[in-house]
Formats: C-alpha cells, sequence, structure tokens
C-alpha cells in the first residue's frame, strides 16, 4: 500500500468536483486522480452522485468533497505555486483567470470555480526570507505594484537595480 500524507486539503465544492479536478490536473505535471467515491442510499444527494475525488498535484495530494453550494470559497485560502520561470507563471496565469476567473492582486488571482491561487516565482521563497529589510522591502514594493508577477522586475528589485 503506498504512504500518503499525514496532512492532506480538502476543497468543497457543490457538484463540480470531477470537472474541477480533471481541469486541474491537467495544469500541472505529475498529477493524477487517484480514486473517486460515490453517495449511496439515504445521502443527502441522490445514489450513484460522486460524493469525493481524490488526487495529486504535482505530488501533493488533495481531496475535492462534492458537498453542495453552502460553503463557496473565500481569500481566505489559497493554493499557491512556485514557478521556476515567467513562462509557468504566464501559462497557469492564463489558464486560471480563463473563462471566468479573475486577476486580483499580488500574483493572487480567483479561478473559474471561485477558489483562490497565489502563481509566484519559486525564488519568491529566498527573498522574503532575506534578513536584509531593504531587499524585502523593495521586492514587497514591487509585489504591491503588480497583479500578475514579473521575474525580471522582482530579480531587479532584489537588487536594487
Amino acid at each position: 500500500m503506498p504512504k500518503t500524507q499525514k496532512v492532506s486539503t480538502c476543497l468543497w465544492f457543490d457538484r463540480n468536483a470531477e470537472s474541477v479536478v480533471n481541469f486541474y490536473v491537467s495544469l500541472f505535471e505529475d498529477s493524477r486522480i487517484t480514486s473517486i467515491s460515490h453517495y449511496g442510499k439515504g445521502a443527502p444527494m441522490p445514489e450513484g452522485t460522486i460524493l469525493t475525488v481524490t488526487f495529486d498535484l504535482a505530488g501533493t495530494e488533495f481531496m475535492a468533497l462534492n458537498g453542495g453550494p453552502q460553503f463557496p470559497f473565500t481569500e481566505a485560502s489559497s493554493m499557491v505555486v512556485y514557478c521556476d520561470s515567467q513562462v509557468e507563471i504566464d501559462r497557469l496565469w492564463s489558464a486560471l483567470t480563463a473563462d471566468g476567473g479573475k486577476e486580483v492582486q499580488c500574483g493572487w488571482l480567483k479561478d473559474k470555480f471561485g477558489l483562490s491561487w497565489q502563481i509566484v516565482p519559486a525564488r519568491m521563497r529566498e527573498m522574503l526570507r532575506d534578513a536584509d529589510q531593504v531587499r524585502l522591502d523593495r521586492v514587497m514594493n514591487e509585489v504591491m505594484k503588480m497583479v500578475k508577477l514579473n521575474i525580471a522586475r522582482l530579480e531587479s528589485a532584489y537588487k536594487g537595480e
């Protein structure tokens, strides 16, 4: 039996968990649906309706639940994706904001399903951990001016150029 993560995230959807998960796994390498369960007799949704979809996104396990419309997503939680290149940022940004998604600010967006995402350069981890407050301030000032993040502009701010 394969080892599973000790902690995982469950994403609550109305009734479209399978189509949402199919979209998400299409965006990331090393992603796949691992299992699907269904509601049985006497459940809050019709028998046979998909209950959960368990899936891996880039090697991280998640679960999607068809739970009904009572709990929509808010910006209080978001998916953070660390990208290795501007090409990857641009590709994910375009895909996640398409068909009703919405650009927000500072690398944040909301996809067409209402889930918030942060699409950021992987290098941001190092930049934000830098002990030099002047560098950190320059980077954050640049981030605050952007909607979709631009790696070259952030690197220039970090270097003081």
